[in-house]
C-alpha cells in the first residue's frame, strides 16, 4: 500500500535533507513545498502565498498515491490545518498517511544551521534566524515520528522512519 510521508519541522531542522534522502533510499516521489512556491513567484513575484501551494501538493501527492507510489511532502507544515490537508489526500487515495515531525533541540546547531544555508531553489530568500525563531508554528503533537535533528545523523532519521512504514 502506498503512503503519504508528511513532514513538518521549522527551516533548518533538517527537513529537505531528510526527506531527499528518504526519497533516494525507498523510491518515493518527493514534492517540495519551496519548489511550487518558486514556481508560483516566477509568473507573479509579488504574489502572497496563503495555502495554495499545500493545495497543489496534496493534488500531486494524490495522484502518485493513486499509481500506488509512495509520496514524501517536503513542508514546514506549521499548523494542524495544513497538516489536515495532507491528511485528507491521503484518506481519498485510500493510502496509508505518515506524519513526520523535525526538529532541533540545539538553538546554536539549529541557527548555524539557518545562517549557513544554500538555497538550492532559485528565487527563493534564505531565512534569517530571527524570522525563523519568530514563525508561526505548533508543535505537532500527534506526529505519528518525532525527530531530533541536534541526535540523530540523516541516515539514523531515515532508519527511523523507514521502522514506520
Amino acid at each position: 500500500m502506498a503512503t503519504l510521508i508528511s513532514f513538518a519541522g521549522l527551516p533548518g531542522t533538517g527537513k529537505s535533507t531528510i526527506s531527499r534522502a528518504l526519497s533516494v533510499v525507498t523510491g518515493a516521489v518527493y514534492l517540495r513545498i519551496d519548489e511550487i512556491d518558486a514556481a508560483i513567484w516566477t509568473i507573479d513575484p509579488d504574489r502572497d502565498i496563503g495555502p495554495e501551494s499545500y493545495h497543489i501538493a496534496a493534488a500531486l501527492a494524490a495522484s502518485n498515491l493513486d499509481l500506488g507510489h509512495t509520496t514524501i511532502i517536503d513542508c514546514v507544515n506549521p499548523w494542524e490545518i495544513t497538516r489536515e490537508i495532507f491528511t485528507a489526500a491521503a484518506k481519498r487515495s485510500k493510502a496509508s498517511f505518515l506524519g513526520v515531525e523535525a526538529i532541533c533541540s540545539d538553538s546554536v546547531t539549529h541557527r548555524a544551521r539557518v545562517e549557513g544555508r544554500e538555497m538550492d531553489v532559485p528565487g527563493l530568500e534564505k531565512p534569517d534566524w530571527q524570522k525563523v525563531l519568530s514563525r508561526d508554528y505548533t508543535p505537532w503533537t500527534a506526529a505519528d515520528v518525532k525527530l531530533d535533528m541536534a541526535r540523530l545523523s540523516v541516515s539514523d532519521a531515515v532508519a527511523e522512519i523507514e521502522r514506520h512504514l
